[in-house]
C-alpha cells in the first residue's frame, strides 16, 4: 500500500472525533447500528464503509458487515485494515463457527503472505491489528487458534489501552475459548474488561454485545440488564441487537419483553428481505425464541399461528430440494418450535416431514423427542411408546456420533442427546408400572443435564429433566420431593410457566398457603398479557 499523507491522516482523525493510534475522544460511525470509532490510514471515502463493517461485525451481522468491507476495499484498494475487517468476520467466537478458508482468502486479497501484509499497513498499531488475525488464521487446529489468538489480543489490549475496538474484541476472544460450553471463570474474566470500558462507551455495539454474552445465564443476568436495556436503542437496525437483548429477558422470564424484542429483530429483517426482493422469513432463531416466550405467557392460539407459518415455510424448503442440505433452516427450525408447542401447550403439532435420507441428525432428533414424549403421556399404550423410543434412540445414535465426530464444542449437542435418551428410557419404565425404577432413572437424568454447562436461551433440553422428575414425583404423591426437584428447575429456567404450576401444586398439596399464593402471583405475571391458556393444565 502506499504510504497515506501523516497531514491528510491526521486531519481524518480528527474529523472523526478520534486520535491516531486508536486513542479515542469520542465515538462516532454509522447511525442504526451502534457508535464506533477506529483511527485508520484509510482514504477518507472509504471510512463510513469501513465504520458500518466495524459496527455490524460487532453486533454479530457477519454478512453484512462483509459487503462493507468489500466496499472500503473498492474505494480505497490498499486499505488494509478493510481485509482485516472482511477476515474478522469469518470467524464467530460465541457460535464456535469459523470459516479458515474464506477467511485465508480474504488476507489473500491484500497480500500472499503475512510479512507482505504487514509491509501494506501504514501505521504500528494496524500491522499489530493485522498480527493478531494472522494468528486466529495460522496453523494449527482450530482449538489452540482460538486460545493463542486471545493471548495475541491480550497483548494487543495491554499496548493501547485506550483503544475500546482492543478490548471489546479481547473479550470476545476469550468467549471463544470456552469450547466445552460456558465456565463462569472466563465469561467473568471477559465481563470485567469490558466492564472497565463501559464507562466511557456505553454506546458502542461490541461493548454492549458482549456484556450480555457474558451474563446471559440464570446466575448472571440480573447484571446483563442495563446493557438489554441499551443495546436495542443503540442499535436499532441491526436485527441480531434487537434480539439479544432478549438473552437477558428470556434469564430472567421476561416474556413479555423477549416476545417484543424477536418481534422488532424481525420486523428489521423482514424490511432488509422486502429490500432485496425476498418474501419475509417464518421460521429462524427470532422465531423460535418469540414462539417460546408467547407459550410462556399463555398466547397459545398465537403461538399456534407462528408454528404453523414456519411449518409452511419448512414444507417449501423440502419441496424446493435444490439448495444443499445445510441450507434447511426452516426445516431445523420448525423441528424445534414443535417440540416446544408439544412441551408447553400440551399439543403435538402435525410434524409430517419428508426428510433427506442424509444430515440433518439433530432435526431428526427434535422430530423424535416430539413424538417419543407425545407417546410417552400417561395413559399411552406401552407397545406404542416404545416404538417412539426405538425411533428417538436412533436419531440420538446420529447425534452423539457426529458430535464424537466433529469433537471440542460440539461435544456438548451429543451430551444432550444422551440426557434425552436417559429421560426418555426413564419415562418408558414409568410408564410400564415400575415408578420406583422409573424415578430413579430420571433422576439421574436429571442429574446428568444438570452437570451441563448453563446455556444461554429457551432450554437446551426442551422439557427439563429436573422439571418433568418434579412433575412425576408429584403424580405419585410426593409432594415434598417434588417440591424440592421443581425449585432447582426453577433456578435454571426462571419464570417457566409449567415449573411455575407444577411447583404450586406441590406447595397446596403441603399446605404452604403463603408460597402457593407467591407462586400464583408469579403464575399470573406471565399470564397477565391475556393468554388463551391461562388455567394450568
Amino acid at each position: 500500500m502506499s504510504q497515506r499523507s501523516g497531514l491528510a491522516v491526521a486531519l481524518f482523525a480528527i474529523a472523526l472525533g478520534v486520535f491516531s493510534r486508536g486513542e479515542a475522544s469520542s465515538d462516532a460511525g454509522p447511525a442504526g447500528v451502534g457508535e464506533v470509532s477506529f483511527a485508520n490510514s484509510g482514504a477518507a471515502a472509504a471510512q463510513p464503509a469501513f465504520l458500518r463493517g466495524l459496527a455490524l461485525l460487532h453486533n454479530f451481522e457477519y454478512e453484512d458487515a462483509a459487503e462493507s468491507f468489500q466496499q472500503a476495499q473498492k474505494l480505497d484498494p490498499g486499505f488494509a485494515m478493510a481485509y482485516w475487517g472482511e477476515a474478522m468476520t469469518h470467524t464467530h467466537p460465541v457460535w464456535m463457527q469459523q470459516d479458515l478458508d474464506a477467511a485465508r482468502a480474504a488476507l489473500g486479497k491484500l497480500a500472499p503472505a503475512a510479512a507482505e501484509r504487514a509491509a501494506r499497513a501504514a501505521t504500528e498499531r494496524e500491522r499489530d491489528y493485522l498480527r493478531t488475525v494472522e494468528v486466529l488464521y495460522g496453523e494449527g487446529g482450530k482449538e489452540q487458534r482460538d486460545v493463542d489468538y486471545a493471548a495475541a489480543m491480550a497483548a494487543l489490549r495491554e499496548k493501547y489501552p485506550q483503544d475500546v475496538d482492543a478490548a471489546a474484541f479481547y473479550a470476545v476472544a476469550l468467549l471463544g475459548t470456552a469450547h466445552q460450553g460456558r465456565d463462569f471463570a472466563t465469561y467473568m474474566r471477559a465481563a470485567a474488561v469490558l466492564e472497565e470500558v463501559f464507562p466511557g462507551h456505553p454506546r458502542h455495539p461490541g461493548v454492549l454485545h458482549y456484556l450480555i454474552h457474558c451474563y446471559d445465564d440464570s446466575v448472571h443476568a440480573p447484571l446483563g440488564m442495563r446493557a438489554a436495556r441499551l443495546y436495542g436503542a443503540v442499535a436499532p437496525d441491526a436485527g441480531h441487537a434487537l434480539h439479544m437483548t432478549s438473552h437477558i429477558f428470556v434469564a430472567l422470564g421476561e416474556w413479555d419483553d423477549v416476545i417484543a424484542a424477536n418481534e422488532r429483530a424481525m420486523r428489521v429483517v423482514d424490511a432488509q428481505l422486502q429490500g432485496k426482493g425476498k418474501p419475509p422469513a417464518r421460521c429462524g432463531h427470532y422465531a423460535n425464541w418469540r414462539h417460546y416466550a408467547l407459550l410462556q405467557t399463555g398466547r397459545t392460539a398465537e403461538a399456534r399461528r407462528v408454528l404453523d407459518g414456519c411449518h409452511e415455510e419448512a414444507l417449501g424448503e423440502l419441496r424446493s430440494r435444490d439448495s444443499g442440505e445445510s441450507e434447511y433452516r426452516g426445516v431445523d427450525s420448525y423441528s424445534q418450535m414443535r417440540l416446544h408447542h408439544l412441551v408447553d401447550a400440551g399439543v403435538l403439532a402435525d410434524g409430517a416431514l419428508a426428510l433427506p435420507e442424509s444430515g440433518m441428525a439433530a432435526t431428526r432428533l427434535s422430530l423424535a423427542y416430539a413424538d417419543a414424549l407425545a407417546a410417552l403421556g400417561r395413559g399411552a399404550s406401552p407397545a406404542k411408546a416404545r416404538d417412539a423410543v426405538t425411533r428417538l434412540h436412533s436419531a440420538a445414535a446420529e447425534v452423539i456420533s457426529a458430535a464424537e465426530s466433529a469433537g471440542g464444542a460440539a461435544a456438548m449437542l451429543g451430551a444432550g442427546a444422551a440426557v434425552v435418551v436417559q429421560q426418555v428410557d426413564a419415562l418408558l419404565v414409568l410408564r410400564e408400572g415400575n415408578r420406583d425404577a422409573g424415578l430413579a432413572a430420571l433422576a439421574s437424568a436429571a442429574d446428568a443435564e444438570d452437570a451441563l454447562p448453563l446455556a444461554f436461551g429457551p432450554p437446551v433440553v426442551e422439557k427439563p429433566s429436573r422439571e418433568l422428575l418434579g412433575e412425576e414425583l408429584l403424580a405419585s404423591g410426593r409432594a415434598a420431593e417434588a417440591k424440592a426437584a421443581l425449585q432447582a428447575a426453577l433456578a435454571r429456567t426462571p419464570g417457566r410457566t409449567a415449573v411455575l404450576r407444577a411447583l404450586l401444586q406441590a406447595q397446596t398439596a403441603l399446605g404452604e398457603r403463603g408460597e402457593a399464593e407467591r407462586t400464583a402471583a408469579a403464575i399470573a405475571r406471565n399470564l397477565q398479557a391475556g393468554g388463551e391458556a391461562g388455567a394450568p393444565r
